[in-house]
């Protein structure tokens, strides 16, 4: 005797062995034996043989129309055997009967399982609303197969043209675009990314960066509604003629420069911060879009100015205006440079000049200095500033002297990148950098004094943190540091703004002790923070990668575009001439310092990998010591 039973949801068919009436023992057609309840048995048989029983079965129930076994059911809940007799129209031979199990389990839309063997006609209006589901799967399915074929054909079907960003930046796996887009993508070994590429879905590889940033960063845009700018009370004038120094892109000019000889003899050394605090007041319409945005980000070839331009340009220190400006003013003995005094106020101060880096820098530098060249624009004030801050940093004891690193200036031109270096630690950075390190910490340092919050900048054993309680900057050498010299460009620098002129007016706080929104800027800022300069430098790759593949296109169809550079680790490389970083998979593990000569290969523009040919080391010569 043969037996039909389920089993974990499939029919099987088996030979009894022994019949322990709760429990059987029966042998598979494979002749392994096992265990079966008797409750797991739908039908027992002898005809015909259990070889071919399940395929004759299959082959009948593929036979019967389901549509009419569903009319043939009565409304209630009935046995296979019960439909089987019905269908037929006579005792059902064990075969016709399991042909009728078969098909009703194999069409759950038309027929609900009540218990084992024991189905129920689906009502009609519950018929019509699956079939209706089925039919809309069924089509679904087949879109989705449409997209597959499409995508690994490398066509873009119409319908992904208003969801690339969605499939790329924040794929919904439930949907049927982003099902297809996998299914593709193992079928053509590629990313997302590389097959939408392929497709023509991305209008280049720079944008599928730059649209991923903005996407997560920016997702209303990056445009700017009409800011209304508060007025302010007249400011007096301030006396002296004043110059900025920036690079040459530079549009929000933060800070600018005077000098002015007093009766005394003394030099009164004025320190000139652009001031949109006095037209962005706090909750408004212009402070909530700035403290939405936090900083400006910079890339290159463009930024994102956290101010629209219509604010910038009405608080900027461009030359020949007259701009409002928080300035602070050292004076200083002539002889030893010392600071006598030190004073604030918010006035009105004209610019001169703004002097630019790339014009600049050939005439004021170290050999300049060293020769006492003095033809050109601002040479006396520029040597008192330059004298005056190495005075500065003295005092501090904190040399920032970082010859030894480089700046690197990207220019975009119609997609071609050029970049140049600029040796940091130049005569210009180090008047700016010092003056403003004085001014951040002169005002940190009075906002504490006068029991007015404010956001810090602090340093403990290395660790560089932000706080709103005051506390040294050990890396700078000084006891208060607050940013407040870039409020065009920082939200926090335009925060510690209010507070500075709100204690030089003995008014009270904007921001009052335990000021949950200071919290909020400081939790914020160090995000957003965090998130820009990580594009940047993701930006500055993707570049340095655009230069590469320009130095390739450059040379001979046969040729090879030799990179040299140095060993950070193991085969960890910073290349010689151009800020980028990566690993040389090929290059055998490397001591630091290594000097190392590697062939370009393939570059990905989407992932930002490069591949390399190793091609020599120099192995940096131990220095030995030599006992005195």
């Amino acid at each position: 005797m043969n037996i039909l039973y389920e089993e974990d949801g499939s029919f099987k068919v088996g030979s009894i062995m022994s019949d322990n009436t709760s429990s059987l023992q029966i042998e598979s057609l494979s002749g392994k034996r096992s265990k079966i309840k008797a409750t797991s048995i739908m039908l027992r048989f002898t005809q015909p043989a259990m070889d071919v029983f399940m395929a004759q079965a299959d082959a009948m129930a593929e036979q019967i129309e389901v549509e009419f076994l569903w009319e043939c059911c009565p409304p209630d809940e009935f046995a296979f055997e019960q439909t089987a007799e019905e269908y037929y129209g006579h005792k059902p031979s064990s075969l016709e009967a399991a042909a009728v199990m078969l098909r009703l389990h194999g069409a759950p839309i038309y027929f609900h399982r009540k218990g084992k063997g024991r189905y129920r006609a689906a009502p009609t209006e519950v018929l019509k609303a699956a079939l209706a589901g089925a039919e809309k799967k069924r089509q679904q399915l087949a879109l989705q197969a449409r997209f597959i074929e499409q995508l690994s054909k490398f066509e873009l079907p119409e319908e992904f043209k208003d969801h690339i960003n969605n499939l790329l930046y924040q794929p919904d796996r439930n949907t049927l675009e982003v099902k297809a887009l996998e299914a593709a993508c193992a079928v053509t070994h590629l990313s997302a990314a590389h097959l939408l590429h392929q497709c023509g879905a991305l209008p280049s590889t720079h944008a599928y960066h730059f649209n991923k940033f903005l996407f997560e960063n920016f997702p209303k845009g990056t445009g700017f509604p009409e800011i209304e700018i508060a007025t302010w009370d007249e400011l007096p004038l301030a006396s002296a003629q004043a110059f900025s120094i920036d690079d040459a892109s530079t549009t929000e000019i933060d800070d600018a420069f005077s000098l002015e000889k007093l009766a005394n003899g003394n030099w009164r050394v004025g320190i000139h911060i652009a001031a949109p605090a006095l037209g962005l007041l706090r909750d408004s319409a212009g402070d909530k879009l700035a403290g939405g945005r936090l900083s400006t980000v910079y890339m290159p070839g463009q930024k994102i100015t956290m101010l629209p331009d219509s604010v910038v340009q009405a608080f900027t220190l461009n030359a020949d205006r007259v701009c409002p400006a928080l300035t602070m003013y050292v004076d200083v003995a002539p002889d030893t440079l010392l600071i006598t005094e030190t004073f604030s106020r918010v006035e009105r101060v004209h610019i001169a000049a703004n002097l630019r880096h790339d014009t600049l820098e050939p005439l004021f530098n170290e050999e300049s200095l060293a020769a006492g060249r003095m033809d050109y624009a601002y040479a006396p004030e520029l040597k008192l500033l330059w004298d005056f801050a190495n005075k500065l940093e003295a005092l501090r004891g904190k040399a920032s002297d970082n010859s030894t690193q480089m700046d690197y200036n990207f220019t975009i031109d119609n997609d071609v990148v050029s970049i140049t270096t600029r040796r940091r630690g130049s005569p210009i950075d180090k008047v700016v950098s010092e003056l403003m390190i004085l001014v951040n910490s002169a005002w940190g340092k009075q906002l504490d004094e006068h029991g007015f919050p404010g956001i810090y900048r602090t340093q403990n054993n290395g660790k560089v943190k932000m706080s709103t309680v005051a506390a040294p900057h050990q890396g700078l050498g000084v006891t208060h540091y607050a940013w407040s010299s870039s409020p065009l460009r920082r939200y926090v620098d335009m925060v510690n703004q209010r507070q500075i002129i709100a204690m030089l007016a003995d008014a009270e706080p904007v921001y009052p002790k335990n000021d949950p929104a200071l919290y909020a800027v400081l939790r914020d800022f160090e995000t957003m923070y965090g998130i820009y300069n990580d594009f940047q430098r993701q930006m500055e790759r993707y570049w340095c990668l655009r230069w590469l593949q320009q130095e390739k296109a450059a040379v001979a169809a046969d040729g090879e575009v030799v990179i040299s550079g140095s060993v950070i680790r193991e085969n960890l490389v910073r290349v010689s001439n151009i800020p980028l970083v990566f690993k040389a998979h090929s290059m055998p593990e490397q001591v630091p310092h290594t000097k190392v000569t590697l062939g370009v290969g393939d570059i990905d523009l989407l992932d930002l990998n490069l591949h390399t040919r190793f091609i020599a080391a120099e192995v940096p010569t131990p220095v030995v010591e030599v006992a005195a």
